[in-house]
């Protein structure tokens, strides 16, 4: 990670493109960057030659501590997730350093929140393509959403709808993770590990 403000970081934001993922927790990715988007007053738009959709903007206090972000929603499907992020990452000239996945992650509870820096894939199929394409050494914001209950598969309980319970917390916990991400990006992994890592 580099503390310099004129070095820009790329936020993607993991989920599969299409009205019918929309709302799937496997779409919490393309949520939280949505939820980013419009904080900073920002529309997502096709970018050029990557299979990807991008807002540019800056996050953080006006003057010099604020930081340039590029947020990104790869248009590929989730499994194909690499290509596109180094699309943007060779276009916009980010250190692998200053990218960071927002991905949904089984293994933690629904809503809690882990930041962390490189480390595995988690058998996370956007995580595999982007590590494949790039290597693991770059920020994760991982979002829980629990173990399938009883015999549902894993690929069934993530293509599913959050339930009408957990959309309830959906918005706050969304908001956490977006909260979450300015804090990584302005004031870095330590501080956000500390603050949002519950």
């Amino acid at each position: 990670m580099t503390t310099d403000p004129s070095v820009p970081w790329l936020i993607a934001g993991l989920g599969n493109p299409g009205t019918e993922y929309a709302a799937n927790r496997h779409n919490v990715g393309f949520m939280v960057a949505d939820l980013l988007a419009e904080r900073i007053g920002g529309r997502f738009k096709r970018a050029g030659k990557a299979q990807a959709q991008v807002v540019e903007g800056r996050i953080g206090p006006p003057g010099p501590g604020s930081r340039r972000v590029i947020l990104a929603k790869p248009m590929s499907f989730m499994n194909v997730s690499g290509g596109p992020v180094i699309a943007l990452r060779d276009f916009y000239k980010v250190p692998v350093a200053n990218i960071v996945a927002v991905h949904d992650e089984l293994d933690i509870d629904y809503g809690t929140l882990r930041l962390k820096l490189g480390g595995g894939d988690n058998g996370h199929n956007g995580l595999k393509s982007m590590t494949k394409a790039m290597g693991p050494d770059y920020h994760r914001v991982r979002f829980g959403i629990g173990r399938p209950p009883g015999r549902t598969q894993v690929a069934d309980f993530v293509l599913k709808d959050f339930s009408a319970a957990e959309r309830k917390e959906l918005d706050y916990f969304v908001d956490r993770a977006a909260d979450a991400v300015e804090c990584l990006v302005i004031e870095g992994l330590e501080r956000a590990q500390g603050t949002y890592n519950s």
